[in-house]
């Protein structure tokens, strides 16, 4: 016991020459149980707290990879299915500002879907028209809807509108309107839409923009190192898009191809507020002069033939000539005949859902950024990019798949009547499910998340209100009930079973909202949600939840 004891002394020693702080944590020698106990006591209690601190630094350890977090989301789909629609909303909900400044820039854009809409039913009614008239841009203005026997209806009659000729005198000042509007929104020698031109004035005797002094006006080209902070643009391998079909105003034809605007190209800046349309009346006065003292801006012409416009769309007749050829502007994007005389009154600001519902093709693919300022995803930057969908254009989809956090793909449920513009032998929902399986099934998307988009649901509903038959066109519904409920569900568990058939990531969960993403303030509450889901995904593939 004594030599036990005097070894003991010894260690102390041994350790207390070499480490003093190791020695002066060992107990004492002569320590009893009762102090033994409390000194345990006071070393877990110190224990605690440390562990306490310690799990406070890795909070803000996470707070600060947080503020350095990127979330990328992909929107895809086919052409015209919602996806700069759902871009827009995002920028309406997290840069309101932005999107404001900007919506006066819609200001052409809103115009020429205005127009075209016009130039559609004139080519409808054209005792010219060939019996089965569905040119090749119909589907930019107008839905192309089938019979259950797979032909146009517009074979069926041909009604004849008695006021036509009334009709098409005047409303011809609309051709060179479509023209000068397409003239604004692209370059006449590129097979990519770049033209932007600083004011509405001057144009040669082939339509064609110029300057003061004659000259052509230079072709603008915006570098992408100048464009916004909040919406930069990226371009993606040439595509073959020819340019509008120009007239000269004589031919009294309206054919043309849709507009597409190459989003490397801010378009935005030449509509905006700005030069000669913020200049002073005078050096001594605060009033600004607007473009609609401008004589030569597009808003005169428009206004001009208002009255016209109102009573072509209201005429019994065009209605009917337009129903039997199975044309229903009222689903398409860029939709305005309902609101014709604030569409084109002199003073006319767009609204927030006008800005919404405008249609203008871009070439390549759009960018957003935002970062979100508060609430628990705070500091978390996000980037949305929202890619072409026409066949031609889907190539460019594969190199944002591998670095891509979440995809919103976006199915249009009610286009169960419709085919492709680029190939009238496929039908777009058809399209939609191949397009579907051939995303999720994608090895290299096994592990982002993925929501699903059901969208224009408001037109399914008044679609089958109005009569037409699913089952008419997908013989796979059978004899379910022709109502909204029974269908969106069909649709539902349609697109959930591919899913689960074809992911190779079964454990993956799949979000799927019904959706009209027109509707800001129904869009607003299923973003917001899909938006913590997406970051809460992508918090626990960073291992930070």
């Amino acid at each position: 016991m004594v030599k036990s004891r005097s070894e003991d002394l010894g260690r102390r020693r041994s350790l207390s020459d070499f480490d003093p702080l190791a020695a002066a944590l060992l107990p004492p020698s002569n320590e009893t149980p009762e102090e033994k106990e409390l000194r345990i006591r006071a070393e877990n209690e110190a224990k605690k707290i440390s562990d306490g601190i310690d799990e406070m630094l890795r909070q803000e350890r996470i707070e600060r990879k947080k503020t350095r977090a990127e979330v990328h989301v992909l929107l895809l789909g086919q052409s015209e299915s919602g996806k700069s629609t759902t871009l827009k909303q995002f920028q309406l909900l997290h840069t309101p500002s932005a999107f404001h400044a900007e919506r006066i820039a819609w200001r052409a854009v809103i115009y020429l879907n205005l127009v075209r809409s016009v130039r559609r039913i004139l080519d409808a009614l054209s005792p010219e028209a060939d019996v089965d008239d569905h040119d090749e841009d119909s589907n930019e203005t107008a839905s192309i809807i089938i019979s259950s026997n797979g032909r146009p209806p517009s074979a069926l009659s041909a009604t004849r509108v008695p006021m036509y000729d009334m009709y098409k005198q005047r409303l011809e000042p609309l051709i060179e309107l479509e023209a000068k509007l397409t003239r604004l929104l692209t370059a006449p020698d590129e097979e990519e839409p770049t033209r932007l031109s600083l004011s509405w004035q001057h144009s040669d005797v082939n339509g064609f923009a110029t300057t003061s002094n004659g000259r052509p006006a230079p072709t603008i080209m915006i570098p992408q190192s100048s464009l916004s902070s909040h919406s930069q643009s990226l371009p993606v391998s040439p595509t073959s898009h020819p340019s509008p079909t120009r007239s000269n105003g004589n031919s009294g034809s309206w054919k043309s191809k849709e507009v597409a605007v190459h989003t490397s190209m801010n378009w935005r800046k030449a509509f905006a507020l700005g030069g000669k349309s913020k200049s002073p009346k005078s050096a001594h006065s605060g009033e600004i002069e607007g473009w609609w003292e401008d004589p030569d801006d597009p808003v005169h012409a428009l206004n001009a033939c208002a009255p016209a416009i109102q009573e072509l769309w209201k005429d019994h007749y065009v209605r009917q000539r337009l129903q039997e050829k199975g044309i229903r502007l009222e689903e398409s994007a860029g939709f305005y005949l309902n609101e014709i005389p604030r569409i084109t009154a002199k003073k006319y600001i767009p609204t927030n859902d006008d800005v919404l519902k405008a249609r203008l093709k871009t070439v390549g693919v759009v960018e957003h950024s935002f970062i979100i300022p508060s609430g628990a995803n705070r500091g978390v930057q996000w980037k949305i990019y929202d890619v072409g969908g026409a066949r031609n254009q889907r190539h460019a989809w594969a190199p944002y798949f591998s670095d891509v956090n979440a995809i919103i793909f976006l199915a249009p449920i009610s286009a169960f009547d419709q085919v492709l513009t680029e190939d009238h032998r496929v039908n777009r929902l058809e399209d939609s499910f191949l397009l579907w399986k051939g995303v999720i099934s994608n090895k290299l998307l096994a592990n982002v998340n993925v929501v699903l988009f059901l969208n224009k649901c408001d037109l399914l509903q008044a679609k089958l209100s109005a009569g037409v038959r699913l089952n008419d066109h997908m013989v796979s519904y059978g004899d379910r009930p022709n109502d909204y409920d029974s269908v969106s569900k069909y649709f539902r568990n349609r697109f959930g079973a591919i899913h689960q058939a074809a992911t190779p990531n079964k454990e993956r969960e799949l979000y799927i909202h019904l959706t009209a993403v027109t509707d800001t303030r129904r869009t607003g509450t299923i973003i917001a949600d899909v938006r913590d889901i997406i970051i809460r995904g992508n918090l626990r593939t960073l291992k930070l939840v």
